[in-house]
Order: C-alpha cells, then sequence, then structure tokens
C-alpha cells in the first residue's frame, strides 16, 4: 500500500558541523510550450474528485490533477487488487475521459528507516529546512516523523538536537522541531556531492518543473513535477494537497527536501518505487506548511 516516506534529511547538528537546511528557489524555464487546451472545466475536475473521494479513497490509491488539461490522474500501487481494484475500475469508468487510471508495480507507503540523519525514537527521517519562528531556530520534517517521536538527534542514541513542537499527519504531512543544540542552523540543501545548494525562498510547484530532492538514504536524486493538489490514500490515512513527482526515493527519506534551485517546494512525504528501478514520490508543501506553523525560512 501507498506508505509516507519517513525520512530525515542529512543533517550535521553535531560538534561545528552545520545543520543542512533544505529550501530551493522556484525558478522559472526561459521557454514554454504552449500547453494543451483544458478539456474539462474546473467544476468538471472537483466533481471528479469528489466522486472519487466517496467512493474510492481505498489505501493504495492517489489522485492528482494535471491543470494542463483538467484532467484527474489515478494511480493504484500493487496492494490494489480484487475487489477493491474492481471497485476502483468501475469508479473511473463512471467518471469518463475526465479521469485516466494508472498502475504502479510498487507499494505506496511511509518510510521508515534506520541509518545516519536525524534520529527519532526507534526511526531515522529527513531534515527538511532550517526556518525560524518568533526569531527562533526550527527545522521541517514530515509530519509522519513528528508523530513517530518527540525528540531528534543527529546520530542514532546520540544527544538530543532538538523537540517535536507541532505535528500534523494525515490530513497533511508536516512537523516543526525546535532546536535544543547549538548546531548552526545552516540556510542550505546537501547535494551530496561536496557541495551544498543555499535557499532563499519557498515557492509553489508547477505541473512539468525540473526539481530535486535530497534525502538521507538515496542522496540527490531529480525528476519532474506530474501533477498537483494531490490526494495519497495511504494506509495510515489520507492526505491531501501533495506535490505528484517522477523522483525516487527510498526508506530514510522521509522529510527530506523537494527544490529547485535556491527555491524550497516540498517536504518528502511517501511514494512507491526506488532509487534503482525508479518510482514516484509525493512531497507536503512548504509554503503551506510554512503558512500553518507560522515559520520562516532564515
Amino acid at each position: 500500500m501507498k506508505r509516507p516516506r519517513i525520512s530525515a534529511r542529512r543533517s550535521a547538528m553535531a560538534g561545528t558541523a552545520a545543520a543542512v537546511l533544505a529550501t530551493a528557489a522556484l525558478t522559472l524555464p526561459a521557454a514554454h510550450a504552449t500547453p494543451a487546451p483544458a478539456t474539462h472545466s474546473a467544476a468538471d475536475v472537483a466533481s471528479a474528485r469528489a466522486t472519487l473521494k466517496a467512493q474510492a479513497s481505498i489505501p493504495g490509491t492517489a489522485w492528482s490533477t494535471d491543470p494542463r488539461t483538467n484532467k484527474v490522474v489515478v494511480t493504484a500501487d500493487s496492494t490494489v487488487r480484487g475487489a477493491r481494484l474492481a471497485q476502483l475500475d468501475k469508479v473511473v469508468a463512471s467518471l469518463g475521459d475526465k479521469v485516466t487510471l494508472h498502475r504502479t508495480a510498487g507499494q505506496f507507503r511511509p518510510l521508515i528507516a534506520g541509518g545516519d540523519a536525524i534520529w527519532g525514537s526507534g526511526v531515522r527521517c529527513s531534515l527538511g529546512f532550517n526556518v525560524t519562528k518568533d526569531g527562533q531556530p526550527y527545522f521541517l520534517t514530515a509530519g509522519h516523523c513528528g508523530n513517530a517521536s518527540s525528540t531528534w538527534s543527529d546520530s542514532q542514541g546520540g544527544a538530543e538536537a532538538g523537540t517535536t513542537e507541532s505535528s500534523t499527519f494525515p490530513g497533511n504531512d508536516y512537523a516543526l522541531v525546535r532546536y535544543t543544540g547549538s548546531a548552526d542552523h545552516s540556510s542550505t540543501v546537501d547535494l551530496y556531492n561536496g557541495s551544498q545548494q543555499n535557499i532563499s525562498r519557498a515557492g509553489e510547484a508547477t505541473v512539468g518543473e525540473q526539481v530535486q530532492r535530497s534525502g538521507s538514504t538515496s542522496g540527490l536524486h531529480s525528476g519532474q513535477v506530474t501533477g498537483l493538489n494531490a490526494t495519497v490514500n495511504y494506509a495510515e490515512g489520507t492526505v491531501n494537497g501533495l506535490i505528484d513527482t517522477s523522483v525516487c526515493a527510498e526508506p530514510g527519506d522521509s522529510g527530506g527536501a523537494l527544490f529547485d534551485g535556491d527555491t524550497a517546494l516540498g517536504l518528502t512525504s511517501g511514494g512507491s518505487g526506488d532509487c534503482s528501478s525508479g518510482g514516484e514520490t509525493f512531497f507536503q508543501p512548504v509554503p503551506a506548511a510554512l503558512q500553518a506553523l507560522g515559520a520562516q525560512l532564515p
């Protein structure tokens, strides 16, 4: 089934190392191809999504909207079969050409794993972006990570570096962690090649945008935004308003940064596949998280 990818961005919070923050500036391409004309109205799309929510909120499914065509793209993972697949097929068929259905060989899920990143109580996640709130240092990570632990360290069994102040999952997927240690809270994201990308702002993703994701398990990977306002039905609950992408991710990457240049776009939520065979990954938009939490990029 679909699962959120619990992961912690690589965070150098011990000693003199700077805490890794992921942010990315939204850069616009120099030229845009003329998009295909929308084939359905916004009301058609809203109606189709409402029908899917009422009749097909099946664990292992997700749907997002492609604003270029005003169609809803539904994805079902490998756990959707038998009676559940028959139900999904029936609902999709009833919606006609407003909806397209795809299958993925993987399983949508949140990814909890152990490793060298930010460690909680028996889980590892990836730090997303360093932020401030009321003048104090914090960082963002995934809400399913924040739900899993109230304290965080930069190493397994290490000293406390931060405490979870706020966490939201399901519904949304973001958490705010307050630094309690003395780490340097840099405004950069680790590129896993010996360099870092400076982050200066938060922005909204656009369909077709080329993006990068940094996480503590699989490092840096790139891909494309394929849909917006995605709804993902994890076994642990439904999350709305996510960014759908072709970027891969693996267990331990949850919470990690999605960015474009110096613009922070998203926090790794979950998905299917891996970085050997490829996959589909969903991200919590950073602007919505910042607004809800009352936080700002440094």
